[in-house]
């Protein structure tokens, strides 16, 4: 089966040109409630969240804007876009730092909360600020790139982090920023010599996938190996667009995977799952992460049950491929990290026997060898240690 990609159609008046500009998306994004007015048939409730004064802004690019229903309120792509006067409502968990990253923060803009990598909060600025934010504490306050203080003090302390191998880019959106200035950013990452993988956090391909250029994928290539990871969350964000986006990437040898959130009355079905990991497996981007939504402040109409969740990953696993499937996970709250969520296929433990049931009723048994045996390790010893000696955390 091949899939068909819709083209977005440009706002009325403006050229092709500057649509498919990324800094004329970014310049017009629409962020009050007088721009939005202009494109949808606003409900009191969304007219009335967007004139409350709320600490975390509203934002979308024309672009994105294009993809959601002028007249259906409960549009998936609307829902993300829009704020509703749930946000201010205040029931459930409401956690201002889900991830706990301000106590793992050992620099300003530095995240390490994991031994081998750190999270480098390189800007505060999106193009769209999704309405579930997990980093609402931190985004959209007007801070955009690090300041040349606290950026050479990030790089001093990766530096000196022996153990660190990987560092993540987010924000905000790295993606936001010139091409200069990310060139500049990989260069100064690459002339550290223990880190061995950029990571790259972005959801421009899903909400200003022109800004994916040619010469964007020529600055990952030369720095590699650079991984991205993008954010779609349902299978209409997949357009003609964003699919060009996605295979300029890969074709220039940069690896993309894709992290998406189950999102309540938005793409909590399995159905919509599948659609949306087939047409990314197509695109030569893995399905990596399907997150429970993080209990930031606001998100509580967004979240869905852990329950639920399980529900919808047991559905898909006979039916789409390893290749295919994401890893259900949840963010444990306070900073412990991610974990796992996977349907419990274990049915009976009895001696050395373990029996199993899997996704289509069949029962099978698993017997534990009669020996363990621990393998030689050799060299690669040397960098276990040097990454278990090396500290992280606060200082």
């Amino acid at each position: 089966m091949k899939f068909h990609f819709a083209k977005t159609e440009p706002f009325p008046g403006v050229s092709s040109t500057d649509w498919n500009a990324w800094n004329w998306q970014f310049r017009n994004g629409l962020s009050r409630a007088e721009d939005f007015s202009a494109h949808f048939a606003l409900t009191s409730d969304e007219l009335q969240a967007l004139q409350t004064r709320s600490s975390f802004q509203v934002r979308s690019t024309p672009y994105y804007t294009a993809l959601a229903s002028r007249e259906n309120p409960s549009d998936p792509i609307r829902q993300m876009i829009l704020p509703r006067m749930h946000e201010f409502s205040g029931d459930g968990q409401q956690v201002s730092d889900p991830l706990g990253e301000v106590k793992h923060s050992p620099r300003p803009r530095l995240i390490h909360r994991y031994p081998d990598r750190v999270l480098f909060l390189v800007t505060d600025q999106c193009s769209l600020y999704c309405r579930y934010c997990l980093r609402k504490h931190f985004t959209g306050q007007e801070q955009a790139f690090i300041g040349s203080k606290d950026y050479t003090a990030a790089l001093d302390y990766l530096r000196g982090a022996r153990g660190v191998r990987e560092v993540i880019l987010s924000g905000g959106d790295p993606l936001t920023l010139a091409d200069g200035r990310i060139e500049k950013l990989l260069g100064d990452l690459r002339a550290i010599e223990h880190i061995e993988i950029i990571r790259i956090g972005s959801r421009m391909p899903v909400v200003c996938p022109m800004r994916v250029t040619h010469d964007l994928v020529e600055i990952f290539r030369q720095a590699k190996p650079v991984y991205f990871m993008t954010h779609f969350n349902h299978p209409r964000e997949l357009t003609f667009e964003s699919a060009q986006a996605l295979e300029k990437l890969v074709d220039h040898g940069v690896p993309v995977f894709n992290q998406m959130v189950l999102l309540n009355g938005i793409n909590n079905h399995a159905a919509l799952v599948q659609a949306l990991s087939r047409r990314l497996l197509f695109l030569r981007v893995k399905p990596y992460y399907m997150f429970q939504c993080d209990p930031s402040p606001g998100s509580e109409h967004f979240r869905t049950s852990v329950e639920e969740s399980l529900a919808i990953q047991r559905e898909l696993w006979g039916r789409l491929s390893g290749l295919a499937m994401p890893n259900l996970s949840l963010d444990i709250p306070g900073g412990g990290g991610k974990v796992p969520l996977v349907p419990d296929f274990h049915i009976r433990a009895e001696g050395n026997v373990r029996e199993f049931r899997g996704w289509d009723g069949q029962c099978g048994e698993y017997i534990r060898p009669r020996e363990a045996r621990a393998p030689e390790i050799g060299a690669y010893g040397d960098e276990w240690a040097a990454i278990q000696e090396q500290p992280y955390g606060t200082d």
